[in-house]
């Protein structure tokens, strides 16, 4: 729908003087006062007005100055008859004092209420209600009708200039009140992300160590109510304890991330494989600190897929290559191969469906399956 220009109002921004420097107010209050003062000097100097008349006379300023606060409150909602009416009523009481011999303050509110109309009122009611005020003042000025003529045309301008200047402010009001609702917007999103990040680590740690230790612990049950020897049930427990030293150290790594404390992924990696019997790590490409992110999956992913190798394939010979490329990151995971181990069945609770979720929050990729001689884990996170 194409937006009238004519009978669109000034916005409520522009009309509040929300925005407004503390500069600007001081001028335009001392504008007012100014103006106030002429017509009180005016009007009450001179000698010209009898008792009755400075009572009427005051009273009609007073019905001026309430006029005048009502017609700015009506405009700011935007109430379009009831604003004509009070602006009719104080160009009313300009002709009235027009006809008691008050010319001088006739003329200041008919000039002041045609630039009120330009300022704050759609424009199909503002010119016509302008060209009331600007041709009642022309009729009682005695000056030439070329002087009359330019002083209504620049005050029709001035009127039209303040219009824009209020848009112009309130346009100003509105995109940083946007621009606020952005940030805090933004600043909801961040915290949530980092709220669903750590819930991610813990889930990930957690739910990876806890469930090794069920079941290993329910092997045990399972052994004692079966009258197993002890060694075979210490065994066990043994197992279990070794997990959940595991999980308290991969808590600890997981904290020290969301803390940005993390060591380069080339130390972390070097550090793994050390614990593991035939594993080696092999680095190529331009080293360069990665985003926490793409940092924390290449650490889960290489955790989880030497895991794997311990429980599927015992014994197997495993290769960790980290590549940097210019626009990623590639990690793969290749073991030789080897008998199955006693926990091929027992499951991680996380494993290779948590490690693709990992890297496709990334926006990259993971590829398992077997490879020439064992299975091949490969992981690609876009920098």
């Amino acid at each position: 729908m194409t937006d009238n220009v004519w009978m669109r109002w000034p916005s409520r921004e522009a009309l509040s003087r929300a925005g407004v420097s503390g500069a600007r107010r001081a001028l335009a209050w001392a504008g007012r006062l100014a103006a106030l003062a002429m017509l009180l000097w005016t009007t009450f100097t001179g000698g010209r007005l009898p008792a009755w008349g400075i009572a009427l006379a005051t009273l009609g300023l007073l019905a001026c100055a309430v006029a005048a606060w009502a017609f700015f409150r009506t405009t700011l909602h935007h109430r379009l008859l009831p604003s004509v009416a009070l602006l009719a009523a104080l160009m009313g009481l300009a002709l009235a004092g027009c006809v008691t011999d008050l010319r001088i303050p006739a003329i200041v509110l008919w000039c002041g209420c045609a630039i009120a109309a330009m300022e704050r009122l759609p424009l199909a009611v503002a010119v016509p209600a302008a060209a009331v005020g600007l041709g009642a003042y022309a009729t009682v000025t005695h000056d030439a009708w070329t002087t009359t003529a330019i002083t209504a045309a620049g005050i029709a301008l001035a009127g039209y200039v303040v219009r824009l200047d209020a848009e112009a402010r309130g346009s100003a009001v509105r995109l940083l009140a946007q621009e606020r609702a952005a940030r805090a917007a933004e600043a909801t999103s961040a915290a949530l992300a980092e709220r669903a990040r750590i819930a991610r680590e813990i889930h990930d740690v957690l739910a990876h160590s806890l469930s090794a230790q069920l079941v290993h612990l329910e092997a045990a049950r399972l052994l004692i109510e079966g009258g197993a020897d002890r060694d075979t049930i210490l065994e066990r427990v043994v197992a279990a304890r070794g997990m959940a030293r595991e999980g308290l150290a991969e808590t600890r790594q997981a904290l020290s991330a969301l803390r940005g404390e993390m060591s380069p992924v080339e130390d972390f990696l070097h550090e793994l494989v050390t614990s593991e019997a035939g594993a080696d790590v092999t680095v190529s490409g331009e080293r360069r600190p990665l985003p926490a992110e793409a940092s924390q999956a290449v650490r889960r992913v290489a955790q989880e897929a030497l895991t794997n190798v311990r429980k599927h394939a015992p014994g197997a010979k495993v290769h960790v290559r980290l590549d940097y490329a210019q626009h990623e990151v590639t990690l793969d995971v290749r073991d030789s191969g080897g008998s199955p181990g006693d926990l091929t069945g027992s499951g991680a609770g996380y494993g290779l469906l948590g490690m693709r979720e990992r890297a496709e929050l990334l926006g990259g990729s993971l590829e398992a399956g077997p490879g020439e001689e064992g299975f091949v884990v490969t992981l690609k996170v876009p920098l």
